[in-house]
């Protein structure tokens, strides 16, 4: 039956994600914070990067700490050269000075770079060749400040000093983003300071960029881009939006380029090798989706009766008017809603343990097993389900609305399927299999993901209103859960992850190498916590993993550890998981 939405409550998934939600109520009216909300995703794939996510667990190597401070030259001489051309572009003094005084911020910076370089033990002497990341993005840069824009008119075109003010605001525009996302992830990297105290190697440069100072510069970058912005057109603040995201994704190439030598726990993908198995679990209904697989085909069966009333037909079934149909949906959602109310609280112990309790918990679990199959009997044994059209079902299935990220995710899966050596379950209370593989029809092939739900019986397209009862609760789903691993492990070792959103995914997302709830379940939270069980933001979680990290073969994420670990979206899961 449908879930209440009355048990979600407010996300404490990740540092990295409450900083970004502070971001985007500020400056509503600002082209440079608009651009910066709309880069979320990218500046999570930044800090979920191995060279930030080693640089917070204060374990980076120093040699490639190393690199990456000589690098950063290359970036310097870039925007040095790239203030000089823009200043030459803009036609207001105001605009002019501002580009002038971060024009000498970036030539001090270089005067210092030597000091700083040799400080970490770098030889100023020798050349320092940039790599290709580098040059991606200061070639990038510095063909926009010489009017090389797509979209835009090159410089043997300029024609009035107005066209040379866009060349600034699109150089600009292209030199925002790293600016912020430097001071995003110098704060981002300050917070996890306290984990290490004085011992922490870097902190002397992270204070650095998370300093008022920095965050002064960063701001008057915006203050400028926002001013040049100001008598551009439309298209020209997309153009300028474009070339903002374009610098984001080149600053994620650089972070992703310096040559990590250690074991990372970031992305997950890379702590197997070809030999294992990936095996990736999900829930479907409100991990995957919006809304409620229950609610849909509530909505279709309604529809269903008003075809039949409109065609003077019913299929399979008495006439029923639309009417009726909702209402005994409602009531049905209602006894639903009060009675798991009152199972949840059959669940909790008297006492809440002191260690992780797994016996106790599946031996609760029954409860909710058995009230959830006689659910299941209601709806059946009514008959709503019945007379119901399996190409409405498909049609309802290809225009749902699936969480952001979610489809995005499943495409990069599947597209490194074979290199990963993966396998991919989309575990489901859903009584009707035929809507999650009509959700799932654009993402790969059938058989690119195995669907493990309950299933429509069917005269002809029509249903009977009967079920194949395959999963209809959480001991269906750890059974089912076990088995496709029991398979799996025949053959090779493997590594899990599971993701899901409710308390009926507890006994897997607990098994599971690696148990990711999305959003936040009062009624997860509460029988969880009550038996022992921890949860905890998926970043700080992960940048702990990494403190533990010691070689290649250390086994740092394992199930039944009584940690689960929270995340707000699935651009986090895809971060953690699969990497930009």
């Amino acid at each position: 039956m449908r879930r209440c939405v009355a048990d979600r409550s407010p996300s404490s998934a990740g540092v990295t994600m409450a900083v970004l939600a502070t971001a985007a109520t500020a400056g509503e009216g600002s082209a440079a914070r608009r651009f910066w909300i709309s880069s979320i995703e990218e500046a999570i794939f930044a800090s979920y990067s191995p060279f930030v996510v080693c640089l917070a667990s204060g374990k980076l190597d120093m040699e490639t700490f190393r690199n990456y401070i000589a690098q950063d030259v290359h970036f310097l001489k870039a925007f040095a050269q790239a203030y000089e051309m823009a200043e030459e572009c803009a036609d207001d003094d105001d605009a002019k000075a501002a580009i002038s005084e971060l024009r000498k911020a970036a030539l001090h910076k270089l005067k210092i770079h030597d000091s700083v370089a040799q400080e970490w033990g770098i030889d100023t002497t020798k050349e320092i060749i940039p790599n290709p990341a580098i040059l991606k993005y200061t070639e990038f840069l510095l063909a926009i400040a010489s009017g090389k824009i797509e979209g835009g008119k090159g410089p043997g075109r300029i024609d009035t000093p107005f066209e040379k003010t866009k060349i600034a605001a699109y150089t600009v525009g292209a030199m925002t983003p790293c600016m912020r996302l430097d001071a995003f992830l110098g704060k981002e990297l300050q917070l996890h300071l306290q984990y290490e105290g004085n011992g922490y190697p870097y902190k002397k440069w992270i204070e650095t960029y998370s300093s008022a100072s920095f965050e002064a510069s960063a701001a008057q970058m915006e203050e400028l881009l926002d001013k040049l912005c100001v008598s551009l057109t439309g298209k020209e603040l997309e153009i300028i939006e474009k070339l903002y995201h374009q610098a984001m994704k080149l600053e994620i190439e650089f972070f992703n380029a310096q040559p990590i030598v250690q074991p990372v726990v970031v992305p997950f993908k890379k702590l197997h090798d070809a030999s294992n198995n990936l095996v990736i679990f999900s829930d479907f209904d409100l991990t995957c989706t919006v809304l409620d697989s229950s609610a849909i085909l509530a909505e279709i069966a309604i529809l269903t009766a008003s075809k039949a009333v409109q065609s003077g037909t019913d299929n399979l079934s008495a006439l029923r008017s639309p009417s009726d149909v909702r209402d005994s949906w409602s009531a049905f959602s209602k006894q639903y809603t009060e009675e798991f109310e009152k199972c949840i609280e059959s669940l909790l112990p008297s006492k809440q343990a002191e260690t992780f309790d797994y016996e106790s918990l599946c031996k609760n679990y029954e409860q909710l097993s058995y009230f959830e199959k006689q659910a299941n009997s209601r709806v059946i044994e009514s008959g709503l389900l019945k007379g119901i059209n399996l190409e409405d079902i498909r049609r309802t299935g290809e225009r749902l609305v699936l969480q952001d990220g979610c489809k995005e995710f499943f495409q990069k899966a599947i597209k490194m399927k074979g290199k990963l050596n993966a396998g991919f379950h989309i575990l489901s209370y859903c009584w009707c299999a035929d809507l999650i593989r009509s959700v799932f029809g654009s993402v790969g092939s059938p058989n690119d993901l195995s669907i493990h739900s309950n299933e429509f019986n069917y005269e002809g397209s029509v249903s009977t209103g009967e079920i194949v009862r395959a999963m209809e609760s959480p001991l269906d789903k750890v059974k089912t859960f076990r088995s496709i691993l029991a398979d799996v492990g025949r053959e090779k070792e493997h590594m899990s992850v599971y993701i899901g959103d409710s308390v009926g995914d507890m006994l897997c997302l607990l098994e599971a190498d690696v148990g990711i709830v999305m959003g936040s379940s009062l009624s997860l939270r509460r029988v969880g916590e009550q038996h022992g069980v921890s949860f905890v933001p998926l970043y700080p979680g992960l940048i702990k993993k990494q403190r533990e990290v010691l070689r290649e073969d250390s086994r740092v994420w394992k199930g039944l550890s009584g940690v689960l670990y929270t995340a707000s979206s699935w651009t986090e899961i895809h971060a953690f998981v699969l990497g930009a």
